[in-house]
């Protein structure tokens, strides 16, 4: 995992990592101070997720083990059935989910991947969300929006204010006399 970003959805800190220039947002981070801690678990038990797995799977990637998803998609929704990140990732050789532990570690999704697990939470997260995350991605697009621009560019202004009225105002004109004792303005000093 590369570089990580933090955005704020509903007052929760989110951090999304790019890998293989793809972003991973964090689960994990998503379902923090929500009731109960095995969210990601429950989400994954349900049929429908494993089934939206395996086809976004498919889709990109050409290694995924279609053979052990058919065998998880036929026992999904069954009482007895239990899935974790790293029991899928391992058994399907997966793609769209990270499952990290240490500093930074959590269960990380693709951003297709992670949008829909936003919509299990809450339909209302999942726009927030999905708002947040384009605005980072704007101003990625965009550097000159982010705030270290606007003081880089504001700092040059002023210079530039600052230096000519010091060239206007401060540094004396040159004279120069004629021969009927008229004097004529040349410019600054060190200016031909």
């Amino acid at each position: 995992m590369k570089k990580i970003n933090i955005i704020t959805v509903q007052d929760i800190d989110i951090s999304i990592t790019t890998e293989n220039n793809d972003d991973y947002i964090c689960l994990t981070d998503m379902v923090k101070g929500k009731e109960g801690e095995d969210h990601i678990r429950n989400w994954m038990r349900n049929r429908n997720t494993i089934e939206f797995l395996g086809t976004w799977e498919m889709l990109h990637n050409s290694t995924f083990k279609g053979v052990e998803f058919d065998t998880f998609l036929h026992e999904a929704g069954a009482n007895r059935f239990n899935m974790t990140p790293r029991k899928w990732i391992e058994a399907t050789n997966a793609t769209g989910l990270i499952s990290k532990a240490g500093r930074n570690g959590g269960t990380y999704a693709h951003k297709d991947i992670a949008f829909e697990f936003g919509s299990w939470l809450s339909p209302v997260f999942k726009l927030y969300l999905i708002t947040e995350y384009q605005r980072l991605k704007e101003t990625e697009a965009n550097p000159m929006l982010g705030d270290w621009n606007v003081k880089r560019v504001l700092s040059k202004v002023n210079y530039t204010i600052h230096t000519d009225a010091v060239r206007d105002f401060v540094i004396p004109k040159r004279v120069k006399y004629t021969r009927h004792g008229k004097h004529q303005r040349i410019g600054c000093i060190g200016k031909s």
